[in-house]
């Protein structure tokens, strides 16, 4: 086999002319391997999978119907965890705003916290020829984009960072949010502050506990387990996991939810007790009529639509072939006081006044707006 490379540009993708050339075949017989006829000559099938694999070859179902002479397809790829969640809807209709200002369609999926699910739709999406993917990632492992990352495909990562994968990656301030919303209920006097946590293994979940719990500690309150829920997921199970808070012996005062379902699922329990003018809360998104409840909920919000809207215009800059080091955006928050969350306590529950801390000891180790970074 001719070991000469045709004349393919590097970071753009290889196609079956590319191999036909490598392998020393015409265009239809590998065309015939690509799409698994057990007809062609073994010596010829195994040529066409080497120079495939040399060139980082992929298949693209859709080259036929979207294929353009400059290779692109004028169609993108935008992996989320629910399309159905309103805070994923928001970023879903941000990104298309930003697409169809250039004419390209947007295909979307749901990954639903599966890592196999994503896998499953990188892998689809790309080899039906999408120009770059925007994912927030349900895996915790991203090396195995690396081939279509360098076959041309640019990823950028929404919400939640790469992992062994140099991309763009735009994030909210999880830490520092979920700080300012405890350390705004220990200000109206609350010291057992329930938590309600998404599955530990996503990074904006442990980043918004670990704000909680710094929150906490740095006011001299003890991190009390027994009032901690994790691995909540959905609405009915932060509704049952309050509920049995408040039926305790010692329950907690106020809430911190770190989602904009288990928010919901809070409200709902505290209503149940009828204790919604009793017992504070504060979650982290804003929610579909938040603020027409009685109390109104207060929450930490950011600005998903901006998130989304960047993540769309740094893929669309590498789609066009800007070829910047991978860089890291931080969304800020910003504490919306509506009622919920300035609920005070029992007296007799009350933390006692303390003394002014310090700009740095009030907030977790501050994060750049934006930076750039090349870890990942």
């Amino acid at each position: 086999m001719s070991q000469r490379l045709p004349g393919k540009i590097r970071g753009s993708r290889a196609t079956m002319n590319d191999v036909a050339a490598l392998a020393g075949v015409s265009l239809k017989t590998v065309s015939r391997v690509i799409n698994g006829e057990t007809t062609v000559n073994a010596d010829l099938a195994s040529r066409v999978h080497a120079a495939a694999e040399q060139l980082r070859y992929r298949p693209n179902f859709g080259a036929s119907a979207l294929r353009r002479n400059d290779r692109r397809s004028s169609t993108i790829a935008v992996l989320l965890q629910d399309l159905s969640n309103p805070l994923s809807a928001t970023m879903l209709r941000a990104i298309e705003e930003v697409a169809a200002q250039r004419g390209v369609s947007v295909l979307g999926g749901s990954l639903d916290e599966s890592p196999e699910r994503e896998h499953e739709l990188t892998t689809s999406m790309s080899r039906h020829g999408v120009d770059g993917v925007i994912i927030a990632p349900a895996s915790h492992e991203h090396h195995y984009l690396a081939v279509e990352q360098q076959s041309g495909i640019p990823y950028v990562f929404v919400d939640r960072p790469p992992q062994n994968l140099l991309a763009d990656q735009v994030l909210s301030d999880s830490r520092s949010g979920s700080a300012d919303a405890v350390r705004h209920l220990i200000k109206h006097g609350h010291r057992r502050i329930g938590f309600l946590g998404d599955s530990s293994s996503l990074f904006v979940a442990h980043e918004r506990h670990q704000g909680y719990v710094h929150a906490l500690t740095t006011a001299g309150i003890s991190v009390d387990t027994t009032i901690e829920a994790r691995d909540l997921r959905t609405i009915d199970r932060a509704r049952e996991a309050v509920g049995a808070m408040l039926g305790s012996a010692a329950p907690p005062t106020a809430f911190f939810a770190t989602q904009n379902l288990l928010t919901i699922g809070a409200v709902h329990a505290i209503r149940d007790a009828h204790a919604q003018h009793r017992v504070a809360l504060i979650g982290f998104e804003d929610f579909l009529l938040a603020d027409l409840l009685d109390p109104a909920v207060s929450v930490v919000a950011y600005d998903v639509g901006a998130m989304a809207s960047l993540a769309a215009r740094l893929l669309f800059e590498r789609i066009d072939g800007q070829r910047p080091a991978p860089r890291h955006f931080v969304i800020p928050t910003t504490l919306i006081a509506r009622g919920s969350g300035e609920i005070p306590p029992p007296p007799a529950t009350r933390a006692p006044a303390r003394a002014k801390t310090t700009a740095a000891a009030r907030r977790p180790s501050p994060t750049a707006r934006p930076k750039t970074s090349r870890d990942g």
